[in-house]
């Protein structure tokens, strides 16, 4: 059942003036409960103001955008709606404004009257579920590195127990290592506790590791919406929303160049590596072996 209902949104940034805009035409695109959707495109694509729809920051121009039981459009229903939808925008850490990591994540919750013992096991299970060891609980943020400050940021949006989660590159800046454990926490977090996730990527390898399906943005308008592997095999539509494919994807197409094809597109190494096993069996066989030499 859709948890997000988007209808033809239009959104024009500075109407009626000289710095008019059109950011979003036309966008029409429904995300199940449960589900992970990776919003991708390329810079200027309408990402950005595209999600911040989805928790009250914006309002259409025209259209209309459901969220959960409730239209955005309601100046009401959009005062609260950050209360269920989490948002965390890009560098996260660096609106981290608490003493310690515990006051800082407690915030939230706190301000809308979680408090006693049921804040502390909010803040600590939001802890726990971005792997924030309760040691670093007590530290000043500032000590943190990179990396555990991210996961504290996301923790403090985790603990209002949101029934959406929006990352806007929740990666960006950190080592590859990194960017990977914060995305698989929030995996486990979607499939265990069935919350709904978007994730705003540039990395097509997340993408096709951690989404369920993919949406395609290009100049504001809806390029192409449906299942991972299913975009992720159409290069032309990677190539017309400018994205650099995953390295199994770009793989996959230079086999196919050489007369290598693979029986579908692998979304990860460990999958590119099975299929390609019966390819190597049978060209090891074809090779003639060199000649011993006496």
């Amino acid at each position: 059942m859709p948890c997000i209902e988007i209808e033809n949104l239009t959104h024009i940034y500075f109407p009626g003036t000289p710095l008019e805009t059109a950011a979003l035409q036309q966008i029409s695109l429904a995300v199940d409960q449960g589900e992970t959707i990776a919003l991708l495109g390329a810079t200027g694509s309408g990402k950005s103001t595209l999600v911040r729809h989805l928790n009250g920051l914006l309002a259409p121009t025209t259209g209309r955008v459901r969220i959960l039981d409730g239209d955005v459009a309601d100046k009401k229903f959009r005062r609260q709606v950050w209360r269920r939808v989490g948002l965390v925008f890009q560098f996260p850490e660096r609106q981290i404004f608490s003493a310690t990591v515990y006051e800082d994540i407690a915030f939230g919750p706190r301000n809308i009257g979680v408090i006693g013992t049921a804040l502390s096991e909010r803040v600590s299970q939001a802890a726990q579920t971005v792997g924030l060891p309760d040691e670093l609980l007590q530290t000043d943020p500032a000590e943190l590195s990179g990396g555990m400050r991210r996961r504290a940021a996301i923790a403090g949006v985790l603990a209002m127990r949101p029934e959406i989660l929006i990352l806007d590159e929740p990666g960006a800046g950190l080592e590859p290592r990194a960017r990977e454990i914060i995305l698989q926490q929030v995996k486990e977090l979607q499939r265990v506790q069935g919350t709904t996730v978007i994730l705003i990527t540039h990395h097509l390898d997340d993408a096709a590791l951690y989404a369920d399906r993919l949406v395609l943005l290009q100049k504001g308008r809806l390029l192409a919406a449906g299942p991972t592997g299913e975009i992720l095999s159409r290069y032309d539509l990677l190539d017309e929303a400018d994205l650099e494919p995953p390295f199994t994807v770009e793989l996959t197409r230079r086999l196919a160049a050489e007369g290598l094809n693979l029986p579908q597109t692998p979304l990860n190494p460990a999958e590119a590596a099975r299929l390609l096993a019966p390819l190597l069996k049978c060209v090891k066989g074809t090779v003639p072996l060199a000649h011993k030499k006496t």
